[in-house]
């Protein structure tokens, strides 16, 4: 439903509008109809608070931008995307465009400002890594509801911090406990995926197709535990597919960043670190036996990112043709 119609307290989307770098005016490159942005009420919670179901969390109001790319009555495919630790980047603008122009709808949600935080890039403990999967699943709801909007064809995309969001929402655990009855994604895809947390159950998901993108030179997110994890999920007969792209580092997929790597020395990376969920709500280091924290020895500094524009070349048409078979796109 338009905001514009079921909103009392604009004054609250002032702030997320400019957070969201400019999204809430169309440009004129992206195929457009009409804007729309929605305020979700969600709840924040610690990893911990999450793992164990609690339902009580601090009550939070986020938003996000729903762009419709034409105009009629018919029920148009989405696709939830899902920003990482810096926030709503260019990589994100990117895919809101290009998927807008095959037709399908897109709901950039911001997860960072209405909880009043800019970025967790040097510090990961602003906001629990889990506590987005709420987000995306209320968002989940609210197009579902949509009149523009097909709910039987919502996927969700993130990337990064919100990769980990979008992969593990497809845990039937999670949707247990915080999906709305009778609703689910018609499929996972995630960029640069933190894999190496083993949760409880993890094998447990979705039947729908999950789809993983990764660079093999990416130092901040290592892709080896992606490929173990797949494996896990193959053996257990599940639709999961993991796409490498040679020499492409971390936020590949971003034209704003440039093609020589760049180092940050603030930014925390648990690159090093294999966790373990060994009991609900308990995440450890699995060599240690230690309750992990990001005081954590393994927890190291100074990733790079980069810009490839082969990479995201072939990764676009992947997902567009993806989408297109998923969403039976003409």
């Amino acid at each position: 439903m338009p905001v514009a119609s079921r909103v009392s307290k604009l004054n609250l989307l002032v702030p997320v509008c400019m957070a969201l770098a400019g999204l809430c005016t169309e440009r004129s490159s992206a195929q457009i109809a009409r804007t729309e942005v929605h305020p979700i009420q969600t709840m924040t919670l610690t990893d911990q608070q999450f793992l164990t179901g609690t339902k009580e969390g601090k009550p939070t109001t986020v938003a996000g931008v729903l762009r419709i790319p034409r105009p009629g009555t018919d029920r148009l495919p989405a696709v939830i995307l899902v920003h990482g630790s810096g926030g709503i980047g260019g990589n994100v603008d990117y895919w809101q465009q290009q998927l807008n122009g095959i037709g399908v709808a897109t709901f950039i949600i911001d997860d960072f400002a209405g909880r009043g935080i800019e970025n967790t890039n040097a510090d990961q403990t602003r906001l629990g890594l889990l506590s987005a999967i709420i987000d995306v699943y209320r968002a989940l709801a609210l197009l579902a509801a949509h009149p523009r909007i097909d709910p039987n064809r919502i996927a969700v995309m993130g990337f990064s911090r919100g990769a980990r969001v979008a992969l593990y929402a497809s845990l039937t655990r999670f949707q247990r406990m915080y999906a709305q009855e009778g609703l689910g994604f018609a499929a996972y895809l995630a960029f640069y995926t933190p894999c190496n947390t083993r949760y409880l159950d993890d094998e447990a998901v979705s039947n729908k197709p999950i789809r993983l993108f990764h660079g093999t030179a990416d130092d901040y997110v290592l892709i080896a535990p992606c490929r173990a994890y797949v494996e896990r999920l193959r053996k257990a007969g599940k639709d999961v597919q993991l796409t490498e792209y040679p020499d492409a580092h971390h936020v590949f997929d971003n034209p704003l960043l440039k093609e020589t790597p760049a180092a940050f020395s603030t930014w925390q990376t648990t690159r090093r670190c294999t966790l373990k969920e060994e009991s609900p709500g308990r995440i450890i280091n699995a060599e240690t036996k230690q309750p992990f924290t990001f005081a954590d020895p393994c927890v190291e500094y100074g990733p790079h990112i980069a810009y490839n524009p082969a990479a995201l070349n072939a990764a676009t048409q992947a997902v567009k043709d993806f989408l297109r078979g998923t969403f039976s796109l003409k």
